[in-house]
């Protein structure tokens, strides 16, 4: 395919959506507090793309060369490209933060001081506060060449040593020291002189102002951060033997052991300091990266913000939806009509009152749930765990290799069959990644199911920054189908299932994909009007890129908001002319999945679980579904109308990946984000007034 189409190598296009985050940082119309958040994004970001994908190019440099050829892979070139493109951009984020941020942040007070900037006065504070308080962890170890090494934490930070004897002023020395941010705070308020400063320090520097306590019989010559990242996959030797939760656990406790994948090191370390690192902890020059004078920068999601509200953005309180907040009768309501909610716009209350209502009412037989990614304390697992207590049947399918979240829903599971919920785990070999939660209720003799189906987890922590949509619906078109979903989840061992409406990873969601692209491309061809409208996080598939450059060269008319990977190359004259793509990077991140076709004019809109990745429509359960209500599509419709027309916050995508804000549509400013909002206040409004009106 690569032969007959252009495309973005994934990586290289992830890293063109992190350059976006990085963007957001750098732009000088955002509150100062938010830009300091981007650079935490960013970082973060990063931090979890090289403990999973560059640590499997680091894997791949490992294979034979014979190997490489018959994969036709080339990872030598791959990490060139990527350690290439990185740190190009760590250098724009030190000029970000020391050019801009730093003085912006003097500019209203904060002053992040380096140890030659304190006063007699802060000294003695920070040398108070590293004895009380640092002293315990800081680990200082002498490097000896030929001897054993000491052991890198993972994503730990440490302060790399250049002394001398003080006896002996020709030769070297080095040495480590731990900065304890894993226990401490990495920014130190100190006393401030007046009501208008805020002074700070960051750990890191604190430990410098010190160490030379830590070696007296040395002179201290100049000291350097290291972090050493390692490689975050479970390997598992085989997921279709044997107890795979059991394996998963067992391959957890080896996660913070794993290969380096990669060594962090301040850029202005001398070579002959970096030789000598790599030689004593087996680095090879692949595993190392060039950073600023600070690193674990995700440490700037707690940048203290002294009450300073004004240099973040304007709260958005989330907005009720009556409809199902205030109802007398919850599960009437949902009968009566579909109800679609969007958060973060929308407050996250009417989902959790479908698990409590369901919990308490005495009508509810049987409760059912995936569980991909849940909060840390969550109303929901409460819920579930109530509702068990008082005899109902409460099935949860929990997805334990859902990344990084393996521990938590492992802790969850237990937590939740110790409460009696009957809990089912991880299939070998595919994810569960379907958002669905169903209710039995059997009321004046009447069997009734009300399904909740959405674009995102079941976490009410990050339905206050994640963009999704969520459904609830009594149609049973759509319920019949959920349940099938949930019989195979939690007995496996079902015939071949037959879906109408859902669209299903593992049965039919690829194929139905797939025609209903066919179907606008044969419409094209025949001069008929033809539209495909997409929004999802990352478009991958090659096959899926095909077939929608197919219908752009056809004469389709598609239109595409990605946030993330986009692989396919909008704008090619002759090849995609017809394919127009943008992504939106703003105060929530954007991760609601929505499929919209003209289909001869009888629109066909479907929101999804699934991005067009191959591991999504190949190796997941994943689940589509349609939306039926004309006033619903006419509000998602007008949703994404108002993110295609976004000329603020709107990067175009294309082949040069400089990711240029996109300035086209209105001469007015759009910010989609800000305009949703607003949009769905108005029709609160209206709604409120309807009612009114009827009384």
């Amino acid at each position: 395919m690569a032969d007959k189409y252009p495309i973005i190598e994934r990586d290289i296009s992830w890293l063109s959506f992190n350059h976006r985050v990085l963007q957001e940082a750098k732009d000088p119309t955002l509150p100062l507090f938010e830009r300091v958040k981007f650079l935490a994004i960013y970082s973060s970001n990063l931090d979890e793309f090289f403990r999973v994908r560059m640590a499997n190019h680091r894997n791949l440099l490992r294979i034979k060369k014979k190997t490489m050829r018959e994969l036709h892979i080339s990872p030598k070139q791959t990490v060139r490209t990527i350690q290439r493109i990185v740190n190009r951009q760590q250098e724009a984020f030190s000029r970000i933060f020391e050019k801009q941020i730093v003085p912006e942040l003097e500019n209203h007070g904060i002053l992040i001081k380096r140890r030659l900037d304190l006063s007699p006065e802060e000294q003695v504070f920070v040398e108070d506060y590293f004895r009380e308080y640092m002293l315990p962890y800081v680990q200082p170890v002498l490097l000896v060449k030929d001897k054993i090494r000491p052991f890198l934490n993972n994503a730990q930070l440490y302060l790399c040593i250049l002394m001398h004897d003080k006896m002996d002023l020709e030769t070297k020395s080095y040495a480590i020291v731990k900065i304890p941010s894993d226990h401490l705070p990495r920014f130190i308020e100190l006393p401030p002189t007046n009501e208008d400063e805020f002074p700070l320090i960051m750990l890191d520097d604190i430990v410098r102002h010190n160490v030379s306590s830590m070696f007296p019989g040395y002179e201290i010559e100049d000291t350097f951060s290291i972090k050493l990242t390692r490689d975050a996959e479970l390997y598992i030797d085989d997921e279709f033997e044997g107890d795979l939760v059991q394996k998963i656990k067992k391959s957890l406790t080896k996660r913070h052991v794993g290969p380096a994948s990669r060594f962090v090191y301040d850029r202005e370390m001398p070579q002959q300091m970096l030789n000598f690192l790599m030689e004593s902890f087996e680095l090879e020059k692949y595993d190392t990266l060039r950073e600023g004078r600070y690193h674990n920068n995700f440490d700037f999601f707690k940048f203290p913000d002294f009450g300073l509200s004004k240099l973040k953005n304007q709260v958005l309180p989330p907005l009720p939806y009556p409809a199902l907040e205030k109802a007398d009768d919850f599960w009437a309501a949902i009968e009566e009509r579909d109800h679609l909610v969007h958060f973060p716009y929308h407050s996250y209350e009417s989902v959790v009152r479908f698990f409590e209502e369901a919990s308490r009412d005495p009508d509810v037989t049987h409760i059912r749930i995936v569980q991909y990614r849940v909060a840390r304390k969550s109303r929901i697992m409460k819920a579930l765990m109530e509702a068990v207590r008082r005899g109902k049947q409460v099935s949860v399918f929990i997805e334990v290799k859902a990344r990084f979240d393996e521990e938590a829903n492992l802790r969850w599971g237990e937590k939740l069959e110790k409460a009696g919920v009957n809990v089912h785990y991880s299939f070998p070999g595919v994810k569960v990644h379907s958002k669905l939660g169903l209710v039995r209720r059997y009321h004046n003799g009447q069997e009734k199911i009300y399904n909740y189906l959405s674009t995102g987890n079941f976490h009410e922590d990050t339905a206050k920054i994640y963009s999704d949509f969520g459904l609830f619906t009594a149609d049973e078109r759509l319920t019949n189908e959920v349940s099938r979903v949930f019989s195979f989840l939690e007995t496996v061992n079902v015939p071949q299932l037959n879906f109408e409406h859902l669209l299903v990873g593992q049965f039919n969601l690829r194929p139905d994909l797939e025609a209903l692209i066919d179907f606008e491309t044969a419409e094209a061809k025949a001069g008929r009007p033809a539209r495909i409208l997409l929004k999802m996080n990352s478009l991958q598939d090659e096959l899926m890129i095909q077939k929608l450059y197919d219908a752009g060269r056809a004469g389709v008319k598609v239109q595409m908001i990605i946030r993330g990977i986009c692989c396919l190359i909008p704008g090619i004259p002759g090849v995609s002319d017809n394919i127009h793509a943008v992504s939106i990077v703003d105060r929530y991140l954007e991760h609601a999945r929505v499929f919209n076709f003209h289909h001869a004019g009888a629109e066909k809109m479907y929101l999804s679980s699934a991005d067009f990745m191959t591991r999504n429509l190949s190796h997941r359960i994943e689940t589509t579904f349609p939306i039926y209500d004309e006033e619903i599509k006419k509000i998602i419709r007008y949703c994404l109308d108002l993110q295609l027309s976004d000329n603020q916050k709107a990067r175009l995508l294309s082949d040069q990946q400089g990711n240029p804000y996109y300035k086209g549509g209105s001469n007015l400013p759009v910010t989609s984000q800000e305009e949703t909002y607003h949009y769905l206040k108005r029709l609160l409004v209206q709604e409120k007034e309807k009612e009114g009106a009827e009384e």
